[in-house]
């Protein structure tokens, strides 16, 4: 992989899954810091004359765009499509989806429940509508290429690799063999013959029989056998598979799977309305046995909840950190040579981005060494607590109050535990959680743990240390911001009079705080004149 940035912006930091048109890297677009999918295309199917070449780089920047039409949460976003100049590779810049393939829940053993699977049916029918109305038609729909997002829903991916190299315009690839995965390969595929809409309903067909079944559609002993009977073979009903299938989920499987695409259902829409019978209705729970696999996002959580506001902050949030905290060693650890080398090029890394700005990289950057720091030192350990620290900072900084929350506070404990409740580290942190939470709507929370913080400061380092300055400037802005302002002007009156005996009239700060008490005496929040 180049090691200068592609087009001078995407960085390719690890390879997270390979396949046989190409692979998938984890990205950061340098320009709008956000993390990123590439997707390598691989030389073998872009290589070829300079005349295929050419005219392989003006379809390649066509289809990308008309790939990038297709506007639906269930696609990720294409955000750029990048040639280089020999024209051997091809670079998507796509969304990066937090999601686990769907082959990963399919097995023989362990059928998944008919509401799941018509779930995932039913959304992945909805992405097919919006993708053939641009018209692009997907030729690879499988389960790997399914994801179930953490949320439940399902994204489907690859639209671009299999728009860009589609075999009835130009036969470009290496081999001139179609594209497909040959155990969802529709009949007219197998034979090379024209795609259409249909051509994706037959393999949602066998997406959706091999999810209630658990096993593929068709298995023989090699490829060519298995797209024999895609051609000529006759499915087995799920019902003799499985008998607790419904008759009419089995009559649409078996539809979806005739040999001739214009005996399949007319469209996606059609589908969508026959899956629609078999749905969760809005409000209800799982029934007895219907629940997915352990620990599985739920695809039928969307319909179960529709437009469901997201969890609340902190909710169900795990540590940041992924290290058992059990496994905590005391200082002093001696901290082997390599390790602090690399410590020290993290922190000298994530600061050369955060010059530039780009926050969440530079959490990212520390993140990648916090989980080694933590395994050779102790999760506790200091050198371990101040990464940890360092990343919540940054995230607090670039505006991710959700991720630096559980953090903040998850480290306030900790450093409780090391250095005692009244610890610097441990009051910073717990004043920084109630600044995440005030940034997040919850004003009750953030005041009630700002003062429980002044108070322990107050009685350690006094009311006009630059700690208890800027806790009691917090509270009182606080207060001001929720209307509260006679309770605001009791904490910033006396503050700005601290203020200018301490610093002066003329300090940013006390301006600040003498502006506030301004506003106050104008009385915006009394009744109008």
């Amino acid at each position: 992989m180049p090691e200068q940035p592609i087009a001078g912006r995407y960085e390719l930091l690890e390879e997270l899954n390979s396949g046989g048109m190409g692979d998938v890297w984890r990205g950061y677009d340098a320009v709008l810091d956000r993390p990123v999918a590439v997707k390598v295309v691989r030389r073998q199917a872009v290589a070829g004359s300079p005349q295929l070449a050419e005219e392989f780089a003006k379809r390649f920047k066509r289809e990308a765009r008309i790939t990038a039409r297709i506007q639906h949460p269930g696609v990720p976003q294409v955000f750029d499509a990048v040639l280089d100049d020999a024209y051997e590779r091809l670079f998507l810049v796509m969304e990066l989806v937090d999601g686990v393939p769907l082959s990963v829940y399919v097995h023989p053993d362990h059928p998944l429940p008919v509401s799941w699977a018509v779930a995932v049916a039913a959304q992945a029918a909805t992405v097919l509508s919006h993708a053939h109305d641009v018209p692009v038609i997907h030729r690879d729909l499988k389960p790997s290429n399914i994801l179930i997002a953490r949320d439940g829903t399902v994204k489907i991916l690859d639209f671009g690799i299999a728009a860009i190299l589609r075999t009835d315009v130009t036969k470009l690839t290496a081999t001139g063999s179609p594209i497909g995965t040959y155990q969802y390969m529709a009949p007219e595929q197998v034979r090379g013959g024209r795609t259409s809409p249909q051509t994706d309903l037959y393999a949602l067909g066998c997406v959706l029989h091999e999810l209630l079944s658990g096993r593929p559609l068709f298995t023989a002993d090699s490829e060519y056998l298995v797209m024999y009977q895609h051609v000529n073979a006759a499915p087995t009903p799920l019902r003799l598979l499985r008998p607790d299938v419904p008759e009419p989920l089995e009559a649409l499987v078996l539809h979806l799977l005739l040999k001739a695409p214009e005996a399949r259902p007319a469209d996606v829409q059609e589908v969508y309305e026959r899956l629609r019978h078999f749905l969760p209705a809005p409000g209800t729970g799982p029934a007895p046995g219907e629940a997915g696999p352990q620990g599985a996002p739920d695809p039928t959580a969307i319909f179960r909840q529709p437009y469901a506001p997201r969890a609340r902050a902190g909710a169900g949030r795990p540590v940041s950190t992924t290290v058992d905290p059990a496994a905590a060693q005391p200082d002093p650890v001696a901290v082997p040579a390599q390790l602090r080398e690399e410590i020290a090029e993290a922190y000298a890394h994530s600061d050369a981005l955060l010059d530039e700005e780009r926050f969440a990289q530079a959490a990212e950057v520390l993140s990648e060494i916090i989980e080694p720091a933590a395994r050779a030192l102790g999760a506790e350990n200091r050198k371990v607590l101040e990464l940890r620290t360092q990343r919540a900072a940054i995230q607090l900084l670039g505006g991710d109050y959700r991720a630096a929350l559980p953090e903040f506070d998850a480290l306030a404990d900790a450093y409780a535990r090391t250095g005692g409740p009244s610890s610097t580290q441990a009051r910073a942190c717990r004043a920084q959680a109630a600044r995440c939470r005030a940034e997040l709507g919850q004003a009750t929370d953030a005041l009630v743990a700002l003062r429980a913080v002044l108070d322990v400061v107050r009685a350690v380092d006094g009311d006009v240390s630059e700690e208890a300055v800027e806790l009691r400037r917090d509270i009182g802005m606080l207060l001001l911001a929720q209307g509260e302002s006679p309770e605001a002007q009791l904490i910033l009156a006396p503050l700005h009079d601290d203020l200018c005996l301490v610093y002066g009239p003329t300090d940013d700060l006390s301006e600040e705080v003498a502006e506030a008490l301004a506003l106050i005496q104008l009385d915006l929040d009394g009744p109008a004149a």
